[in-house]
């Protein structure tokens, strides 16, 4: 920004300058008026920035490794907090980084499978993942026996109060969000992610969508099978995980020798693929895109795995 000078001021002459009874003002050079209004503009541009405008900015944690990404927890101490009945969705826990100093954190939020309760199948990926950088909600479905639809509605229904009114919100980066389900709750995960395109992440277990496909999904998707799985089986994700348009940021992978059950206890072999996913997509933090592209980092454990990588 330049501001327009008299002549005088121009040549390096004061302006107003001494008269009678009246004295000299000292002159104030040019570059220096300049080097003032330049420092004035930056800091009213600063004043206004978003907290996250540059990609650096989402990044969490130290520098990430191959165990680490691995490890039973990451380098941040977790708190929780439980959520009552209501809001769109029967309740549930939030998990959260504890530490304040560091901005809001991306989120996500974790539907259960058919039948199945979170706090008896997913509850171990609440603190796990929070303790990688993330705010959790983990959710019980309004009736056991929800389909699809209705589980993705409740994840949605979640992630907004969790952002709106729950006692972490100020904790949160609305525009940083994503979602995780198991079964019956990856097929929520698909619903949700068809119907909220501004989600940055999706992950699906397993996913059971028995009354859509992916044909709409633009959202990140990641896709994890298991080869030993009799109850969603291997045939029936393939044939949904076909159905993601191809212009979709995707990943499938199948675990080796793993049922249908194998999400509901901890195991590296997932962790090793969904933190880095979410890091990549909710952080925006490309650190972590060695460990998914184009391969696996670590391939033990997989029995197959292709991406459309970022």
């Amino acid at each position: 920004m330049r501001r327009s000078l008299p002549p005088s001021a121009e040549a390096g002459t004061a302006v107003g300058g001494a008269g009678p009874g009246r004295p000299a003002r000292p002159v104030l050079p040019l570059a220096a008026v300049a080097l003032t209004l330049v420092a004035a503009v930056t800091a009213a541009l600063l004043a206004i920035r978003p907290a996250t405008t540059d990609a650096k900015s989402s990044q969490r944690g130290p520098d990430p490794t191959l165990a680490g990404v691995a490890a039973a927890t990451g380098p941040f101490t977790t708190a929780q907090v439980s959520v009552p009945p209501g809001d769109g969705f029967n309740g549930g826990t939030i998990y959260y980084p504890a530490d304040t100093s560091r901005g809001t954190w991306a989120a996500v939020a974790i539907s259960p499978g058919y039948t199945a309760l979170f706090a008896d199948e997913e509850a171990w990926m609440g603190p796990r993942l929070a303790s990688f950088g993330f705010v959790v909600i983990g959710i019980e479905t309004d009736s056991r026996t929800d389909y699809d639809s209705q589980r993705g509605t409740q994840l949605l229904a979640a992630l907004d109060y969790l952002t709106t009114q729950s006692p972490v919100r100020n904790r949160v980066d609305p525009r940083r969000l994503g979602v995780i389900g198991h079964s019956m709750g990856g097929g929520g995960v698909v619903y949700a992610a068809e119907n909220r395109p501004s989600l940055k992440a999706a992950v699906a277990l397993a996913p059971y969508s028995p009354t859509q496909d992916m044909s709409t999904d633009t959202v990140p998707t990641m896709v994890i099978d298991g080869q030993n799985d009799t109850v969603v089986t291997p045939a029936a994700v393939d044939a949904l995980y076909a159905t993601l348009p191809a212009s979709t940021r995707s990943a499938f992978m199948q675990i080796d020798g793993a049922d249908h059950a194998y999400y509901t206890h901890p195991n590296p072999v997932e962790m090793r693929v969904l933190i880095p996913w979410l890091k990549i997509f909710l952080d925006n933090d490309t650190r972590y895109t060695r460990f998914l592209c184009p391969s696996p980092a670590d391939p033990s454990g997989v029995s197959s795995y292709h991406s459309r990588c970022p």
